[in-house]
């Protein structure tokens, strides 16, 4: 259920694989994604299921309306009723409060700062990644305290640049906003690594503490992966700050 789980000074991060769930063929078994398809009964109690297994209350949890652009929401506690914003990314300072990012192919990133106690999810597919929305993540922390040198950054599973095949002029528009993101296939076609991309943004931004979850989607069947399988589930990267004593 819990692919990869990190824990540094208060701040834990966590990254879903696709098993432990409800959900029926072709969502098996672990779907977090409530715009795909599934039954809205199977995606809840998989949040729900997730949640225990981190230690959360779902209520606790806060996903977004992701759309691949640039916008970041703050949230200062759950959403009320059908308030969940459009945006890529969201911000706390609350403790306990997890953000989650949602994915199946693009590149869920998880950011802390411990020491100023600010934590950020963002969702980094390719068009997110040309916009800009991990520096527009970064921005809103340190709006709020944070230090990128202190920065945590944690990458979950995504399509590697071996196998994110696209057309020449796409690599060309993809390599001009982001000369990193340049990739080629294992089969020697042209490709992008938006992961690579999101990497060197974080590196020019100050963030030194970078670290990837070193699982490609496509390639792996204990992931969700929309190139592979069009209709799927998604996957789900959480971060959250130690919850405060009472």
């Amino acid at each position: 259920m819990i692919g990869h789980r990190f824990t540094t000074n208060g701040a834990h991060f966590a990254f879903t694989d696709r098993w432990g769930g409800v959900s029926a063929v072709p969502y098996e078994e672990l779907n977090l994604g409530g715009a795909v398809g599934d039954d809205p009964g199977a995606v809840r109690a998989n949040r729900a299921r997730a949640a225990g297994e981190l230690g959360l209350r779902p209520a606790d949890v806060v996903y977004m309306n992701q759309v691949h652009g640039a916008e970041v929401a703050v949230a200062d506690g759950p959403w009320r009723g059908d308030g969940v914003p459009s945006a890529d990314a969201t911000v706390t300072t609350r403790p306990g409060l997890a953000l989650a990012v949602l994915t199946a192919d693009c590149v869920p990133v998880l950011l802390a700062d411990p020491v100023a106690g600010v934590v950020s999810a963002a969702h980094a597919g390719r068009p997110g990644m040309i916009a800009g929305i991990v520096p527009a993540a970064v921005r809103a922390m340190t709006e709020l305290g944070a230090d990128p040198g202190r920065i945590v950054a944690r990458t979950g599973p995504s399509v590697c640049g071996r196998c994110y095949e696209v057309p020449e002029a796409m690599r060309a528009e993809v390599a001009e906003a982001e000369p990193a993101a340049y990739a080629e296939t294992s089969w020697g076609t042209p490709a992008v690594d938006v992961a690579a991309g999101v990497r060197a943004q974080l590196a020019r931004l100050g963030v030194r503490d970078i670290q990837d979850a070193g699982v490609c989607t496509l390639e792996s069947r204990d992931h969700y992966s929309y190139r592979r399988d069009r209709t799927t589930g998604r996957l789900a990267g959480f971060v959250w700050l130690n919850r405060e004593e009472t």
